[in-house]
């Protein structure tokens, strides 16, 4: 996994400079078999680095851009009518790598069309099953500022997100290599420059790579603990599912390869703790008002359990 970062990072770095973190996330997302929800102001490359990072894996991209209007259909496909016979349209969501643009700008009911197939790698119309792309990432993005039209996304369908990102302003020197990249126009040039450095051959071996990551009952002690510590903080009304304790060992594993190692340390599970469990807790009104965040509860759990040594 670390030989295959350092590839990937080096293709997309042609046209997005920074955002290690991001990518990270989506190759340990990949690695697990997770989703991502990205969160971010405009015109930080979140679109660009998603395709950008699904021409260097040679992942078929999809790009779905919610709104208000959009039906479950426009999402998963439908059966239409084909010389006096039905057949399925497969609809967008049927990509290797599908781009959930704005997903909190579509109603509730065409954000659930992807809980299916977001959790079972399937999508079901008129009760026939279509099985999705092996491998199958979404990465959803969402703007944190803006609210006017929007639908939160319900625990329900947070919860199945590995991890979720907060996708910053870049640093100043980072903003000026940005300006000095290559542009057709207002586009970047070099997005066709971009090159595969691996397929689904490779994507499978890691992902047996990062399964076959140790782990000891110590440190899956640890994940266990902080999870039920979110469960446990008076500022926190709904903490961390049992999902999300597998979901953070699973991050862990991730980290551990994507850092060249084949065994899960304590700062592994720290290290990825607030991206895995913020979107998973829901805090109380008060605690709201005195402007806690999910943030600081994620690191009142860690400082609340013993770390192993």
């Amino acid at each position: 996994m670390k030989d295959l970062y350092e590839r990937v990072a080096e293709q997309v770095g042609r046209v997005v400079v920074g955002q290690e973190e991001v990518l990270r996330a989506l190759l340990g997302a990949l690695g697990v078999g997770g989703h991502v929800l990205l969160e971010g102001p405009p015109g930080v490359a979140k679109t660009l680095l998603a395709r950008a990072t699904a021409r260097a894996l040679a992942l078929d991209f999809g790009r779905i851009q919610f709104s208000p209007d959009m039906l479950p259909s426009d999402v998963t496909g439908s059966q239409t009518l084909r010389g006096g016979d039905l057949a399925f349209r497969a609809g967008p969501v049927f990509h290797a790598l599908v781009l959930a643009d704005e997903i909190n700008r579509t109603p509730p009911k065409t954000q659930a069309a992807l809980l299916e197939a977001m959790q079972e790698r399937q999508v079901t119309v008129d009760g026939v099953s279509h099985p999705l792309p092996d491998p199958f990432l979404v990465v959803a993005t969402q703007n944190p500022v803006e609210y006017e039209g929007t639908y939160p996304l319900p625990e329900a369908q947070l919860d199945r997100f590995l991890v979720k990102v907060r996708v910053d302003y870049p640093a100043e020197e980072e903003e000026r290599a940005m300006l000095a990249l290559a542009r057709d126009g207002l586009d970047p040039a070099g997005l066709e420059d971009v090159e595969a450095v691996a397929g689904a051959e490779q994507l499978v071996a890691a992902r047996r790579a990062v399964g076959a990551i140790s782990v000891t009952d110590e440190v899956a002690a640890y994940v266990v603990a902080v999870t039920r510590a979110t469960r446990e903080l008076p500022s926190v009304e709904l903490g961390a599912s049992p999902r999300a304790a597998v979901h953070l060992l699973g991050a862990a594993r991730a980290a551990a390869a994507l850092a060249g190692r084949d065994f899960v340390t304590p700062d592994d599970v720290a290290g990825v703790a607030p991206s895995v469990l913020r979107h998973r807790l829901v805090l109380r009104p008060e605690a709201e008002l005195e402007r806690y965040t999910a943030e600081d509860a994620v690191g009142t759990a860690l400082g609340s359990v013993p770390v192993p040594r």
